[in-house]
Formats: structure tokens, C-alpha cells, sequence
């Protein structure tokens, strides 16, 4: 797998995409707003969230944060 860490202002976005493997977000600080397969989640600092392979999502910053992205390759 991978591990990734990503920062967003305030704003920033990230249009809706998929991926080709089990993804696990983990958000260091701040809160964002994540949607996995059309159902909006506001995520904040601390919190986890899992996306399964090929769901579409997409995220928004409602404030400035920092995630880490796991992908397992199984």
C-alpha cells in the first residue's frame, strides 16, 4: 500500500474521483467535508474515515487541515 500526507487551505477541494484500492483517511487537524458515494461526512481532527475500492468521493475544506491517506493494496 501507500501512505500519503495531504494539506488544504480553507476552501480547497478535491473533485470526485475513484481509486483502485481500500483508502483509510485520517485527519490530523482540522475539519473537512467528505463525500463517499453521494453521502456528505464532516470529518474533523482525529476522526478516520474508510472508502471503499472504486467509490466515488470527494473532499472540501471547511477549515484548514492536514490527513494522512492510506491505501491497501490487497
Amino acid at each position: 500500500g501507500s501512505v500519503t500526507l495531504f494539506a488544504f487551505d480553507k476552501g480547497q477541494a478535491l473533485s470526485e474521483h475513484t481509486a483502485p484500492f481500500d483508502a483509510f483517511i485520517t485527519l490530523l487537524s482540522g475539519t473537512a467535508e467528505i463525500t463517499v458515494s453521494g453521502k456528505p461526512a464532516l470529518v474533523h481532527s482525529e476522526e478516520t474515515l474508510f472508502m471503499p475500492t472504486g467509490s466515488p468521493h470527494s473532499l472540501k475544506a471547511v477549515k484548514a487541515f492536514k490527513m494522512v491517506l492510506v491505501m491497501i493494496k490487497a
